[in-house]
């Protein structure tokens, strides 16, 4: 059954009436999703949880991700059917910032380069077993070492067979499949309701460090408050191996902390997103490996919480909804959204221009004629 959101863009034609039954209706959906996703991430953190722990004993230098009855940060739901698990490494204590600049001329089979490999951008780092006060000998072998940089490429090459070992191992192999990627670990898991994909990433957790690269915020604002800005700043920030030379920044339990106090004052933002998310996996964005993740629609809720930072501006479901899916459909339209922390850097900048025009498409239907699919 299709409800409309709103007869108009104006508010003036959303009566109480239709809001509570609106409200309802789309919570209700929002609910049967939210236990469907906790019985897979249930079983989904026991797999990992089994694997990770076969890979720390066979390799010091991956840490097993614990099992949590509650909430479990290593594991990010981006897409009903695609997680990103991030896999703590152990050994590397004590980070600093590099102040030296230096050129590389290295393959990752160690050979020499007649040019220097270009420089990491936006959220890329080099990542150099010297910026640790204390490292393991581990660290600083060549299978993950060359010229002194630890190389996610390697990294990734030395898990992989870790993780493929522990399958078998772990007598897994009827549940737990790899699938085949360029340079990225990939499984595909069979859980009790549906097949799931995992990308297991070896992380770098860097805890109370702030990264000179995320320059936020640039000035004084309302959203977050101050206080809240350093609480955020204190959790620091990890380094994923996502790529060949370079190390990615990320932040995901900065954002958690900013989700979970998103509506201290009353208001509707946690609503607005999970019926952003729905709509997003129902009717603008679906599949197993989605143009536009859960990630992309937390970082335009960020933007647009600190561009409207008073709490009238989240008490009308409708108008904030909509305020929403604009600003959605701005970014999808641009192929352009940049990261909350990290502002020099295009989260849509590796994205299938095809697949972001589509969902523009489908944005801009929306927006002519607000309507919300439920059940």
């Amino acid at each position: 059954m299709i409800y409309p959101l709103c007869d108009h863009l104006s508010s003036s034609t959303w009566t109480p009436w239709k809001m509570q039954n609106l409200d309802s209706l789309q919570m209700f959906k929002v609910d049967l999703r939210r236990q469907q996703i906790s019985q897979i991430v249930e079983e989904v953190q026991r797999v990992v949880h089994h694997l990770t722990t076969e890979i720390s004993l066979q390799d010091l230098r991956f840490q097993a991700v614990p099992y949590s009855d509650t909430y479990n940060g290593n594991i990010k739901v981006l897409a009903p059917s695609q997680f990103l698990v991030t896999v703590p490494v152990k050994g590397l204590v004590g980070y600093r910032e590099a102040r030296e600049q230096r050129w590389r001329y290295y393959t990752l089979r160690g050979t020499r380069l007649p040019c220097p490999l270009q420089d990491p951008e936006g959220l890329r780092q080099w990542l150099e077993a010297e910026q640790f006060m204390k490292s393991q000998w581990q660290w600083h072998e060549a299978d993950v070492n060359i010229e002194g940089d630890i190389v996610p490429a390697k990294v990734l090459q030395v898990f992989r067979k870790l993780v493929e070992n522990a399958i078998g191992t772990c007598h897994l192999s009827g549940k737990v499949s790899m699938l085949t990627q360029l340079s990225a670990v990939w499984v595909a898991v069979e859980t009790s309701t549906c097949q799931v994909e995992l990308e297991l990433v070896p992380t770098v957790e860097i805890p109370t460090v702030w990264p000179e690269k995320a320059r936020w915020p640039p000035c004084l604002k309302r959203w977050p408050s101050r206080q809240r800005v350093e609480c955020i700043k204190s959790f620091g920030f990890a380094l994923l191996a996502c790529s060949n030379y370079h190390w990615q920044q990320s932040f995901l339990q900065a954002e958690q902390v900013l989700l979970d106090q998103l509506d201290e004052d009353g208001g509707c933002r946690r609503k607005c997103f999970q019926a952003l998310r729905q709509m997003k996996e129902d009717v603008w964005c679906p599949g197993k490996r989605p143009v536009v993740t859960s990630h992309h629609l937390q970082t335009v809720l960020f933007w647009t919480c600190e561009k409207y930072p008073h709490p009238k501006d989240w008490q009308v479901f409708s108008k904030a909804f909509l305020r929403l899916v604009r600003k959605l459909h701005k970014c999808v339209s641009q192929h352009f959204l940049k990261h909350y922390f990290v502002r020099k850097s295009n989260l849509l900048q590796h994205a299938s221009s095809g697949e972001l025009d589509t969902v523009a498409q489908k944005l801009a239907l929306f927006l002519k004629n607000p309507q919300i699919g439920l059940p």
